[in-house]
């Protein structure tokens, strides 16, 4: 391991920080996949770096004194006023794709890095850290005593805790000026306010989602779509405001994902309003398997009686029959098409086979041991 780890470390000149993994899962959110990262030559195409703060806030930067720079590096950055502490999370010439991304076009948005963070800077680093949680509770209490309709969630520490972010969530605009003031008296540093949504601040905090994974917006969402209910109706998804809710309350990002397919499939099926007619009965929509192409018929209108299931296309064969006057005696197909679809079908191997086939070579067994048990009783009793 120790051979393969040297070999790693001068083919890619990776010796520290978190850039071991520089393909790989990171340890922050919105961590991207640096597909170039093996690439000779890739770090030097570019002088721009990305580097992440906490959360989901990200910034890009000229590396002006052209460190040596990889992935997972601590390093100290510009601001304003003094200075900040990231970590980089990509270099070279993914990172240009990334700026277009974001949607950056003014080059002073472009700061530069200073250096590798030092041992002072992240002592004051750690400490502005440890202030947050509990300014951020001071400062809901400062929010409720001048009767402001919002919601401080999250309050950022600049690396060397000269100015402090707090996110917020409201309803409304809200006039936060007194509040500014009475934060700048109470915690003696820069103020600056920063509003977000509700799906912003799960992706602030994180959590699991009811698949049992990371929340999306905590892993690698950074842009939202809109949401809406018509995403829901087209997959066939119960309109239940508890089950399509996410995290945030608002409708799951996830509702957008297989939205394409679903309505790609529900092409093939034939309109919910037209009546199959046989020489029985009528039958009428009922339900549909989107994606397996297969559609429920009813005789009611308005309850499941005589559930017939059949594939599109048999219905709308069935449609082109009434059209030109036909009926076919029954919704299902004749007997020769079904012999067909059961040739072509794939062959169970183990339909035939019995599920107690085990328990019985397990009592043979026992027989055979209690049988040998007994033949020792009957030898020793004559002896």
């Amino acid at each position: 391991m120790e051979e393969k780890q040297r070999t790693y470390e001068i083919r890619t000149g990776c010796d520290r920080g978190l850039c071991r993994a520089a393909v790989g899962r990171q340890d922050r959110q919105l961590n991207t996949y640096d597909w170039l990262a093996d690439v000779p030559g890739n770090a030097e195409t570019t002088d721009l770096v990305e580097v992440q703060f906490k959360h989901t806030r990200k910034g890009y930067y000229h590396n002006v004194n052209n460190l040596p720079l990889k992935k997972g590096d601590i390093v100290a950055v510009e601001a304003s006023p003094g200075h900040d502490i990231g970590v980089v999370t990509l270099t070279g010439r993914l990172v240009n794709l990334q700026i277009k991304k974001a949607n950056i076009k003014s080059a002073d948005d472009i700061k530069r890095i200073y250096r590798l963070a030092r041992q002072v800077d992240m002592d004051k680093y750690r400490e502005a850290k440890a202030r947050e949680h509990e300014t951020m509770i001071e400062s809901r209490e400062i929010a409720k005593k001048l009767g402001l309709d919002m919601k401080i969630g999250d309050v950022e520490y600049q690396g060397d805790g000269q100015k402090a972010i707090f996110y917020y969530i409201a309803d409304e605009r809200v006039d936060f000026r007194q509040l500014i003031k009475d934060l700048a008296s109470a915690f003696h540093v820069r103020i600056e306010m920063k509003q977000i949504g509700a799906r912003q601040e799960a992706g602030r905090i994180g959590g699991t989602g009811p698949c049992g994974r990371e929340l999306c917006c905590a892993t690698w969402m950074k842009n939202f779509v809109s949401v809406n209910t018509g995403s829901a109706r087209y997959q066939d998804i119960s309109l239940n405001p508890q089950k399509l809710a996410g995290m945030c309350a608002k409708l799951k990002c996830c509702l957008n994902y297989e939205v394409d397919n679903y309505m790609e499939a529900g092409k093939k099926l034939p309109n919910r309003e037209t009546v199959l007619q046989t020489l029985d009965a009528d039958y009428y929509y009922f339900k549909a398997d989107i994606l397996a192409g297969l559609v429920t018929y009813s005789t009611d209108k308005r309850i499941a009686v005589n559930l017939e299931t059949i594939t599109a296309e048999r219905a709308k064969e069935i449609i082109e029959m009434n059209k030109h006057g036909k009926k076919p005696e029954d919704l299902q197909p004749d007997e020769e098409k079904m012999k067909r679809q059961q040739e072509n079908q794939p062959v169970d191997l183990l339909a035939g086979d019995d599920i107690h086939r085990f328990d019985k070579a397990k009592k043979k067994k026992k027989k055979k041991a209690q049988k040998q048990k007994n033949e020792k009783k009957d030898e020793s009793a004559k002896e």
